[in-house]
């Protein structure tokens, strides 16, 4: 079957997607660009979590069997056994593994890696915004007490303005349903932005490089906290942000 093309028709494709209405060549096809192109990836997302509140607000009701019975004979459709394409491919995919005996066909986006595209994500937003901040600051000591009410600690906050990164305020992003604290700096005329997503294991880690979406990603792990910065500055760039930042005593 010829695949759709995601670029023309995204939002059709992507509540097809959503509901499982797509044949396993279209999925493969969202999947792909969703892999590449952020700002759809963001819209999943956003959809994602408007479909969640709606069905907490509005549960789904099943139609009564007479109710279907009478829909089903005044359109005069015959009762036939509901398909899946989405239930096809698992099943296909299962028989790959099986017979190939291994399980990276089954490995889905790890934690790590959803964690990833929400910060992303939520860099984007920022940045397509009227302002990337919901608190504009440049003194930690503002910004720190903005986060009490809004969020259970206040962030690790710098003033890194001497070493060529000046804070531009705060704001709060949403990762796997829960509200996290974003510092944002810039450099020069990029935009940093630094999440703080809490993990259950503390042990350290340095910092670890990645692209995603046209976006520098750089992460590391200390004192219990996932350290999260997005920009389109260059690598070296974020490696020397996340030297200084780690360096630096809070306010």
């Amino acid at each position: 079957m010829t695949p759709l093309t995601p670029h023309q028709e995204p939002d059709r494709l992507l509540h097809a997607y959503l509901d499982g209405e797509l044949d396993p060549v279209n999925t493969l096809a969202v999947e792909t660009r969703l892999a590449r192109d952020p700002q759809l990836a963001a819209e999943l997302v956003r959809l994602e979590r408007l479909q969640r509140m709606i069905r907490h607000a509005l549960p789904r009701e099943a139609p009564s069997a007479a109710l279907r019975a009478r829909i089903e004979a005044a359109i005069g459709m015959r009762r036939r056994r509901e398909f899946s394409w989405r239930a096809l491919a698992a099943s296909i995919m299962l028989t790959a593994v099986a017979a190939g005996g291994s399980a990276t066909l089954l490995a889905g986006p790890t934690p790590t890696e959803m964690v990833r595209r929400e910060v992303v994500a939520g860099h984007i937003r920022a940045v397509v915004a009227a302002r990337p901040v919901d608190v504009a600051s440049t003194d930690g000591r503002v910004v720190r007490p903005w986060f009490d009410g809004r969020h259970a600690g206040a962030p690790h906050v710098v003033d890194l303005a001497a070493a060529g990164f000046p804070l531009l305020g705060a704001r709060l992003d949403v990762v796997a349903e829960s509200r996290v604290p974003t510092l944002v700096y810039r450099d020069q005329t990029h935009l940093i932005s630094l999440t703080t997503v809490p993990v259950a294991a503390g042990q350290a880690l340095e910092p670890v490089h990645s692209r995603l979406g046209g976006y520098n990603v750089t992460r590391w792990i200390e004192n219990g906290d996932c350290y999260w910065v997005v920009s389109d500055a260059a690598v070296g760039d974020l490696d020397r942000f996340a030297r200084v930042f780690r360096a630096a005593d809070a306010d």
